[in-house]
């Protein structure tokens, strides 16, 4: 493994198995991220963006999700075989996660001061005092008065809680931090302020990021590269610019002209037809060919492979790169 990766997934893939049915969530998967790097995440509700964050954290609720192959390299160490003692020194220390859901994110019977305080005080060696004294530092830098150290969540608007969790989350300076939808409870004036709040950690020590989102403004303004998710599987992946740019795969042209455009005299945007494929029953071929205007036979008989468009632009796609 490169020296500058921090981490790296190898053909990761999870199912959830139930009563009914296998769920195919990740479909052999490939990622790394660099030390200091920012990767978006982008795609459709379902398509497996938060159950790869949550394999990083080994977090899957077990049963019904099983990891059945791939490695998960941090900092050179493979996160799927260490022990639940060893993860638990990483998890919230070295890799933490801002959920995107507040209310279910925290504990409803313990004050969020103590919360943050307990997060600071598991992963270092300091007094009660000096955890206090960091936890107010971290609700003051997220906006919330330090007086509300001993407020119950229920006592905060969901907006404000999701700065307590984004807080938590930041408290022991991650080297790498998973953002599920970090902003999507705030409003667009707090937006801003986290999202330059989490830029200034990224710069100052250089933190890792893995921004989960939908929102492709934010895509652009806090990323470095991108990852385009559909059905499980990676099918476009490249810097800011590639995807910007030059998307190639029909996928991420799909998502682009869905989005409304300020110099555009169009009356009505252009969805994506139809709808993801049923996760307990993927085409054999490739995901995206029933929703696809350049499907050809071949496309629903075999999956293409990942080809590399430009130097570190790939897609996977049977006609990448006009071909």
């Amino acid at each position: 493994m490169e020296r500058d990766i921090l981490l790296e997934i190898r053909d990761l893939a999870v199912e959830y198995h139930t009563d009914e049915a296998i769920i195919y969530a990740i479909n052999h998967i490939n990622l790394s991220v660099k030390k200091g790097e920012t990767i978006g995440l982008v795609g459709e509700t379902g398509a497996g963006k938060t159950s790869i964050a949550r394999s990083i954290l080994r977090i899957l609720p077990v049963p019904p999700a099983k990891i059945i192959s791939g490695e998960i390299f941090f900092n050179g160490a493979d996160l799927l075989q260490l022990s639940e003692r060893e993860m638990r020194k990483i998890r919230g220390n070295k890799i933490t996660m801002i959920f995107q859901d507040p209310m279910t994110a925290l504990n409803p019977i313990e004050t969020v001061g103590f919360q943050i305080a307990e997060t600071i005080k598991q992963h270092n060696r300091i007094s009660r005092a000096e955890a206090h004294k960091r936890a107010c530092d971290m609700l003051e830098m997220v906006g919330i008065q330090m007086e509300r150290f001993k407020d119950f969540p229920h006592q905060f608007s969901g907006g404000m809680k999701q700065r307590v969790v984004i807080a938590m989350a930041l408290a022991c300076n991650p080297e790498l931090l998973l953002a599920d939808e970090p902003t999507t409870a705030l409003d667009v004036t707090i937006q801003a302020q986290v999202l330059e709040m989490m830029q200034s950690l990224k710069e100052k020590l250089k933190t890792s990021v893995v921004m989960i989102t939908h929102d492709l403004g934010v895509v652009a303004e806090f990323c470095d590269s991108v990852a385009v998710v559909y059905a499980g599987e990676i099918v476009e992946r490249g810097t800011v610019e590639d995807i910007f740019d030059y998307a190639n795969h029909p996928y991420t042209l799909g998502l682009f002209g869905s989005l409304p455009k300020l110099d555009a005299t169009e009356n009505r945007l252009r969805p994506i037809k139809g709808l993801m494929p049923d996760p307990t029953n993927l085409p054999e071929g490739c995901r995206f060919y029933e929703r696809c205007p350049r499907a050809k036979e071949e496309c629903s008989k075999s999956s293409p492979e990942e080809v590399e468009i430009a130097p570190g632009h790939t897609v996977k796609c049977f006609f990448a790169g006009g071909n």
